[in-house]
Parts: C-alpha cells; structure tokens; sequence
C-alpha cells in the first residue's frame, strides 16, 4: 500500500489539513453564532472562547498559514476540553464521549509538527516560516 499511496503523501496530508480545519471551524462557528442546530454561547464565557479557537484556529489550518502555531494552540485547548468535560463522566473516551476531542487533540498536534504543507498560503507565498 506504501508504493501505491506513498507518492501522494503530501497531496493527502494537505487534503487532511483542509478538511480537519474545515470541520473544527463549523465548532466554532456553531458556538459563536448558533448555526448547526446548536444556540449561541454567551459572550466571554469559556465556551465561547473555545468557539473563538476553534473557528480562528480551524481556518488558519485550513489555509495553512501560521498552521502549527493554531494547530498547536488547537490541541491544547481540546486536550483541555477533555479532561474538564469528558474525563470526568469516566476513564475512557467511549465512556464520556470524549473521543472527538481526543482525536482533534492528537490530529492537531501532529498538524503542529508538520506544519501547513503543500497547497497552503504559507506555501503560496513563500513564506514556510508562516506554515
């Protein structure tokens, strides 16, 4: 499988990228603006601030320009969001209902060590030290 999907390691890496960044940015956008069948967080509140990260965070690794840096800011807040929210209603992800915010956290932390990649902004300008 190596030889047939190794050569297009960085096309599906970038594909990975935008789609990740896509699907964690409509969190956001369900916290900030109730769209998604969910209602509006207050303004200020730690669930709005996560919505804010969530929505910023996501498009930026959509793009891919500061990629790692939102990536790694990503990851830290859903590593959080685990352990405040889902850790507590039991020890394993399927248990609390934590397995989304586990696998946004590793996701990103592996986007954070990679960085933005082919089809980025950051590639587009020539400014890798953006990615």
């Amino acid at each position: 499988m190596h030889r047939v999907l190794g050569r297009y390691s960085g096309e599906i890496y970038a594909l990975a990228r935008i789609v990740v960044g896509f699907l964690f940015s409509c969190h956001g956008v369900s916290k900030l603006f109730g769209m998604f069948g969910r209602e509006p967080q207050a303004f200020g509140t730690l669930v709005w601030f996560g919505g804010v990260i969530e929505l910023f965070g996501g498009l930026l690794v959509l793009v891919g320009l500061w990629a790692s840096w939102a990536a790694f800011l990503a990851s830290g807040m859903m590593a959080v969001a685990y352990f405040m929210a889902h850790q507590p209603r039991g020890p394993l992800p399927i248990q609390n209902e934590g397995e989304l915010a586990a696998v946004y956290s590793w996701v990103f932390l592996y986007f954070a060590s990679r960085g933005a990649g082919k089809w980025s902004l950051a590639q587009a300008i020539g400014r890798e030290e953006l990615s």
